[in-house]
């Protein structure tokens, strides 16, 4: 399950900082991976302290995170909907990925430029959305146009329907909302909304790039921030890139800890940030553990067994027969399979079964 999230924002509010951090994930995750697959993309495991820990005890031959592709995207520049800067190529990029990280920038600092001379991450934030809402509002009205004819002259419901949707996105992208503060009321509206693949609907974490000093309680660009986007479907994350910068050049966990301890920080930025761009995609995991290796795999939340077992291999799908199912907290507690079975502790389940985050699997299938 290829998942990417696109760093948005405007010049100079630290996206190629954040981008290099996290490029270091390796670092913040014990032995788990980083590649590059394009100069601007990276493919960022997501840490997860469970794999460790079960590794601890089945002693695997390799563990196997699961991972978030992050997209570096060019600074966006006020026209880019009509092709000023790389708008564009900025638009393109925006609409290939699953999730959108807008970095704002709030800290002071004289050495850097801000594109429009002062700080204010609420008009970036801004300028961001409009440009985004105006690209949305030409795919509306395109859309509009197709259907609109049919809606009030024929008895297509479908197109009723879409029409129906279609304008209540375009008037809330008129009043310079974004489409994802639109909610629908049945699944054939989300589904009409769903497939335009809007560039404002897609769900968005707002990061705050703060200075040193800001970094465990941010500061009042946070406050104001909150404050923009309380009415929309959106999360905040404060950061500072400048310290991330600086874990990332630690060559041991420890030294990395000690200096997270001396901030004042449980969790490195990177780290939250990674789990908070999986969460924002409404993610989960399940495990596998074995003596070949300890694994971490996407689902989607809410999944039932056999799309789980899909997974993993189409053929577990087609052919599921049962799921047997052990809780993390079990395993760690009676400390290898053996001792969860012999304690009652594994649970079979069938196709209904909602799989839960965290939860060990094992799939019984024939084909």
């Amino acid at each position: 399950m290829a998942l990417q999230c696109g760093i948005v924002g405007l010049p100079n509010v630290g996206k190629s900082t954040l981008f290099n951090c996290l490029s270091n994930a390796k670092a913040q995750a014990a032995n788990f991976p980083f590649c590059t697959i394009e100069p601007n993309v990276g493919v960022i495991t997501v840490p997860d302290e469970r794999l460790n820990k079960l590794a601890e005890l089945v002693h695997p031959q390799k563990i196997v995170p699961t991972t978030v592709e992050i997209v570096d995207i060019a600074g966006l520049v006020k026209g880019a909907s009509k092709g000023e800067g790389l708008g564009n190529k900025f638009l393109a990029n925006i609409r290939e990925t699953d999730a959108i990280l807008h970095l704002l920038r709030c800290f002071e600092d004289e050495n850097v430029t801000h594109v429009d001379g002062s700080i204010n991450p609420v008009r970036d934030k801004e300028i961001i959305d409009a440009e985004l809402q105006l690209k949305d509002l030409e795919t509306i009205e395109s859309r509009i146009q197709k259907v609109e004819k049919q809606a009030k002259t024929g008895g297509d419901k479908e197109a009723k329907l879409a029409f129906e949707v279609y304008s209540k996105i375009r008037e809330a992208l008129l009043r310079g909302e974004s489409a994802r503060t639109v909610v629908f009321d049945t699944k054939d509206e989300n589904r009409i909304a769903r497939d335009l693949f809007l560039l404002t609907s897609k769900p968005v974490l707002y990061v705050c790039n703060v200075d040193e000093k800001s970094a465990v309680n941010g500061n009042e660009y946070v406050e104001q921030v909150r404050e923009a986007v309380k009415r929309e479907n959106a999360g905040i994350l404060v950061v500072a890139a400048k310290i991330e910068s600086e874990i990332a050049e630690f060559d041991t966990y420890e030294e990395r800890e000690m200096f997270l301890a001396e901030m004042g920080l449980k969790e490195s930025g990177v780290n939250r940030l990674i789990k908070a761009a999986y969460e924002l995609l409404n993610l989960q995991t399940f495990l596998t553990a074995g003596p070949q290796e300890v694994r971490a795999w996407t689902f989607q939340k809410g999944w039932k067994a056999p799309q789980c077992a899909g997974v993993i291999h189409t053929d577990f799908e087609k052919g599921f027969i049962r799921a047997e199912v052990i809780k993390y907290e079990d395993y760690i507690r009676y400390g290898s399979e053996a001792a969860v079975k012999e304690a009652g502790k594994m649970n079979v389940e069938g196709k209904e079964y909602i799989v839960q985050d965290g939860d060990i699997m094992h799939f019984r299938f024939n084909v």
